[in-house]
C-alpha cells in the first residue's frame, strides 16, 4: 500500500499579533485541519493530507481558502508557502510576497532548492555561510552537487549531515498541535530599592539563567524573551526581544535578558522587582538548531548538560555562574 503524498502549508501572518489573536487564528485554521502548529511569533504551518478529500479541492486551492478565512474573519493578510514538509513549506513562504502562494510540487523540489542560496535553508547562519562561500559555494544546488567527503572536511562530519539533509529538502517533522500562548515565568522581588548597575545585571542574569534550567527541564524551547522591570513609585517598562532561533540555552539566554536590560538605560533608576518571561514555547525536538562551526558551542552544551545532571542530583544551588556566587 503506498503512502499518501503530505501536503503542508506554512502561513506568514503579516500583522501584529497579540496572545489572544494568535490563538483565534490558530482556531479558524483548525476548522480547515485538525492538524495545525503554532509557529511564533506570525505563523502557522497545516497539514492538509487529510482535509483534501473533505473539501474536494486542490491543495493549493484549500491554501486560498485558508487565506481568504483569515481576512474575511480578522482582517489578516497572509502569504504561504506549499509543498510536501514542513521546512520546504517554510521556505517557500519565504519566497512569497504578501497575498501570494508559493507551491513547490512533489517531485519538483529538487529543480526548486537547485538555484536558492545556501542561506535559504534553515539553520545556516553567517558563519557557515561565510565558510562555504570561501570555497564558492553559494548555492543549494552546488552543495548537493559536492561530494560527501568534500563537504565533510569543510564543515564537520555532524554539520555535513544536517546541511546535506536540508539540501536535499528532506524533513521528516510532522506538524503537531501546540499552544501559542504557552510561557515560563521567573521573578526576583528585591528586599529594597535597588539602585546599583551591578546588581540589576546580576538579578536579570540569574532570571535567565532559571528559564535555562526550566526550558531544559520540561524539554522545551523559547523564541521570545520579556523583561518587566518594576520601581520603587509603582510604575514599570516592559521591553520584548525575537531570539535569532528558538533555544533552551543559557548562554543565549543570558545574552538576549542583559541585552533588553542595557536597552532599558536604567542606570540609577530605583528598582523593586524584575521579571523575566519566555513565550512561544515549542517542544524542544519540534526546531532546527542553527548549525556552528564553533566547538566551543558544543563544549558549552556538553558542560550545561553536566551541570543540569548535577543540579538534578545535588539541587539547583550545586552549580550557578560565577557571576552569581557569594
Amino acid at each position: 500500500m503506498t503512502a499518501r503524498q503530505r501536503h503542508i502549508a506554512h502561513l506568514h501572518l503579516h500583522t501584529a499579533l497579540s496572545e489572544a489573536r494568535y490563538a483565534d487564528a490558530i482556531e479558524l485554521m483548525s476548522g480547515i485541519t485538525p492538524h495545525v502548529q503554532a509557529v511564533p511569533p506570525n505563523a502557522v504551518q497545516l497539514d492538509l493530507t487529510s482535509a483534501l478529500r473533505y473539501f474536494d479541492l486542490s491543495p493549493y486551492d484549500v491554501v486560498q481558502l485558508a487565506n481568504m478565512r483569515l481576512k474575511l474573519f480578522y482582517d489578516i493578510d497572509s502569504s504561504a508557502g506549499l509543498a510536501n514538509n514542513r521546512m520546504l513549506a517554510a521556505m517557500a513562504a519565504d519566497a512569497s510576497a504578501p497575498g501570494d502562494t508559493t507551491w513547490v510540487p512533489d517531485g519538483q523540489a529538487a529543480a526548486w532548492l537547485y538555484p536558492r542560496p545556501v542561506t535559504a535553508l534553515p539553520g545556516i547562519g553567517r558563519a557557515t555561510s561565510e565558510a562555504l562561500s570561501k570555497y564558492g559555494l553559494h548555492t543549494i544546488g552546488q552543495i548537493v552537487d559536492l561530494p560527501a567527503g568534500t563537504l565533510q572536511r569543510l564543515l564537520g562530519a555532524g554539520p555535513t549531515r544536517l546541511l546535506a539533509e536540508r539540501a536535499r529538502g528532506h524533513d521528516p517533522r510532522p506538524v503537531t498541535p501546540s499552544e501559542p500562548a504557552a510561557h515560563l515565568v521567573a521573578d526576583l522581588a528585591l528586599d529594597r530599592d535597588c539602585l546599583d548597575p551591578a546588581q540589576h545585571h546580576r538579578a536579570v542574569l540569574g532570571l535567565a539563567d532559571q528559564i535555562g534550567q526550566r526550558l531544559r527541564g520540561e524539554r522545551q524551547i523559547t523564541s521570545r524573551l520579556t523583561l518587566t522591570v518594576r520601581y520603587a513609585d509603582g510604575s514599570s517598562t516592559t521591553r520584548t526581544r525575537a531570539l535569532s532561533e528558538p533555544t533552551d540555552h543559557s548562554s543565549a539566554l543570558v545574552t538576549a535578558a542583559l541585552g533588553l536590560l542595557n536597552a532599558l538605560g536604567l542606570q540609577r533608576a530605583r528598582v523593586r522587582a524584575f521579571v523575566l518571561r519566555a513565550d512561544a514555547l515549542l517542544p524542544a525536538d519540534s526546531a532546527y538548531r542553527q548549525l556552528s562551526l564553533d566547538p566551543g558551542d558544543d563544549r558549552a552544551r556538553a558542560a550545561e548538560a553536566a551541570a543540569d545532571r548535577a543540579r538534578r542530583r545535588f539541587g539547583p544551588e550545586v552549580i550557578r555562574p560565577a557571576t552569581l556566587a557569594n
